[in-house]
């Protein structure tokens, strides 16, 4: 084995972690999204659980946010704007990326 094949090998592992940590940290802000939505709808327990995970499952339709902000805005029907749901999935998201990370840690 050689410097280059460690270094490239150290490279990849590197890609892969980031990539997975990414991907976690984009499941749990669409968790913690539709928590919040659950909350604006009324939803508790169980209801607010399964609506949560409808959330997270519904990015997978896609590639980006979009498919998830349509989700919320569309359930959410008027309770809420759109400028409040994009401002709510900034704020979240570094949320999770902070909750993963110190996870990782």
């Amino acid at each position: 084995m050689t410097t280059f094949d460690d270094r490239e090998r150290g490279f990849e592992k590197k890609f892969a972690h980031d990539a997975d940590l990414r991907f976690k940290a984009e499941a749990r802000r669409n968790r913690l999204l539709g928590e919040w939505a659950a909350g604006l709808l009324g939803k508790q327990g169980d209801d607010a659980r399964a609506y949560a995970m409808a959330v997270v499952t519904s990015d997978f339709s896609e590639p980006g946010d979009e498919d998830v902000f349509r989700k919320i805005m569309s359930d959410l029907d008027g309770k809420t704007s759109e400028s409040q749901v994009r401002a709510k999935m900034s704020e979240l998201r570094e949320v999770a990326r902070r909750q993963v990370i110190d996870e990782a840690e």
